[in-house]
């Protein structure tokens, strides 16, 4: 039987995310190094009343966090996966969890990339669930600065975009549901282009290992 982890980006967030873990003996270590890297602690700002942990800054930094922590003890249990996937965010969890790079350089890159988004916050996203797609696709296409960002399935697909364009599509759509995202800021759109061009210095620095994820063990 084959076993894929899937990791979760933006969005999945919740206060008191990790409370589990934040006394539990193995996950100290990165709690640890992860406070030395980012300057703050990642349970506190998980267990913070005010969700600091929603905001772009520390979300991002915090569930790389924690889905690496998680990644490292299902492992003690002697857990394997056939296959690691991750959206989002959750594609740095998945590369870790697969040696392309250790933990605390997927999380100086995870760093870098939640700074430059903040800076580049503003926008919204919105999922869509139940709806015409023709009739998406005619008013994305007239309504500039709104896109269709993550096209989940036939029937669920996220949109990305300025406030004024994400409010207007849905105006002009029938859907069973649209749902603002807890997220900062347009992300995956072409608002996002100024930060991704800076991201790219970034990780043209970084060397990436071959992906391996083990299938069994001998």
């Amino acid at each position: 039987m084959k076993t894929i982890w899937v990791f979760p980006g933006q969005g999945s967030q919740a206060v008191g995310m990790g409370s589990d873990l934040a006394d539990l003996p193995a996950a100290q270590p990165k709690f640890q190094q992860a406070e030395q890297i980012l300057g703050w602690s990642v349970p506190q700002v998980c267990q913070s009343p005010e969700d600091k942990v929603s905001k772009t800054l520390y979300t991002q930094p915090c569930l790389y966090t924690i889905e690496a922590i998680l990644v490292d003890l299902m492992r003690d249990r002697g857990q394997i996966a056939t296959l690691v996937a991750g959206h989002s965010l959750g594609e740095y969890v998945a590369l870790y969890a697969a040696g392309v790079f250790d933990f605390e350089s997927g999380l100086r890159l995870v760093k870098r990339r939640a700074e430059l988004m903040d800076n580049a916050s503003g926008g919204v996203m919105a999922a869509l669930m139940g709806f015409d797609r023709d009739q998406l696709e005619q008013a994305i296409a007239q309504t500039p600065d709104a896109v269709i960002a993550n096209d989940n399935s036939a029937a669920q697909v996220v949109i990305s975009g300025t406030l004024a364009a994400i409010d207007a599509v849905i105006g002009q759509i029938k859907c069973k549901r649209a749902v603002k995202l807890n997220v900062s800021g347009a992300f995956h759109s072409p608002l996002m282009a100024e930060a991704a061009s800076e991201f790219q210095s970034v990780l043209d620095e970084v060397a990436f290992q071959p992906a391996q994820v083990l299938c069994s063990q001998t």
